[in-house]
C-alpha cells in the first residue's frame, strides 16, 4: 500500500461557479405578474388621456396625484392611486422599459405572490416619503419600481455566493435608468424624488423578509404568511378603488 501522500486538489473557479444557481436562467422571458402590472399600468394611461388629467395640475389632482393636502384631509388612498397614474408618454415607457426588467428579475427571485406584495407596498411606502418632502402633485411607478430595484441588490448582494449572474449589462441598463429618472424628478413637476427614495429603501426592507425561491421552495409556513399579505394588499387595492370613485 503506497504512503506517498495524494496531490492537493486545486479549486478552480469554474468549480466554485457549478455550485451558484445560475439566475439569467432561471428568469422567464414573459413574467406573467410583471406583464399584467404593465397592461394595467397603461390601460390606466389611456383612461388619463380621455378623461384629460394631463391638461393641468387640477385635472391631475382630480385624477387621483398624491397631494399632500388633500392626504391630510382624509384621502388617504392617494397614497395608492398615485404609482399607477403618469404625467406623460415618456414617463410611461420609461419606467415600462425598467419594470420589465426588474420585475421579471424580482419575479424570478422571489415569486409571483411576493412580487405583488413587494410592488405594492414599495409604492406606497414612497407615496409616503414624498408626501413628507413634497406638497405634490406626484405620480408614477417608478417608487415602486425603485422598490424592486432595492430589493434585487438586497438579493444579489446577500446571496452573491449563490447566485450566479453572467450579465451585467442589466445592472448598468438599471443604473442608467434610475439616473434618468431622479433628472427627471429635479424638471417635471410631477415626478417625485421622494418617491423614489421612499421606494428603494421600502423595497431593500422588505427583501430582508422575503424568501429567494429561486433559490430554495418556500415552505407552507412561510406561504401562509404571504397569503396574509396578499389579503392586505388586496383590501388595500379595493379601498383606494372606493375611495376614487367616491372622490
Amino acid at each position: 500500500m503506497s504512503t506517498t501522500p495524494e496531490p492537493l486538489l486545486r479549486i478552480t473557479p469554474d468549480m466554485l461557479l457549478s455550485r451558484k444557481v445560475d439566475f439569467e436562467r432561471r428568469m422567464g422571458r414573459v413574467p406573467p405578474v410583471t406583464i399584467a402590472t404593465l397592461a394595467l399600468l397603461a390601460l390606466i394611461f389611456v383612461a388619463e388621456i380621455r378623461m384629460g388629467a394631463l391638461a393641468s395640475k387640477e385635472a391631475i389632482i382630480a385624477m387621483g396625484a398624491l397631494a399632500r393636502e388633500r392626504v391630510v384631509a382624509g384621502e388617504y388612498w392617494r397614497l395608492l392611486t398615485a404609482p399607477w397614474l403618469h404625467g406623460g408618454t415618456e414617463h410611461l415607457v420609461g419606467n415600462g422599459i425598467a419594470l420589465y426588467i426588474l420585475g421579471m428579475v424580482c419575479e424570478a427571485a422571489f415569486g409571483r405572490a411576493q412580487l405583488v406584495v413587494l410592488y405594492v407596498l414599495s409604492g406606497l411606502g414612497g407615496s409616503l416619503v414624498s408626501m413628507l418632502v413634497s406638497a405634490g402633485p406626484s405620480v408614477g411607478a417608478s417608487g415602486a419600481i425603485f422598490g424592486l430595484q432595492g430589493a434585487a441588490i438586497v438579493l444579489l448582494r446577500r446571496e452573491r455566493d449563490r447566485l450566479l449572474v453572467r450579465d451585467r449589462r442589466v445592472g448598468v441598463v438599471l443604473l442608467i435608468w434610475a439616473i434618468y429618472t431622479i433628472a427627471g424628478g429635479l424638471t417635471d413637476p410631477f415626478i417625485d424624488n421622494g418617491a423614489h427614495i421612499g421606494g428603494a429603501l421600502g423595497g431593500a426592507l422588505i427583501a430582508l423578509r422575503l424568501r429567494p425561491v429561486v433559490l430554495s421552495p418556500m415552505p407552507a409556513e412561510e406561504a401562509a404568511v404571504v397569503r396574509r399579505w396578499l389579503w392586505l394588499v388586496i383590501a388595500l387595492g379595493a379601498y383606494a378603488i372606493v375611495g376614487w370613485l367616491r372622490r
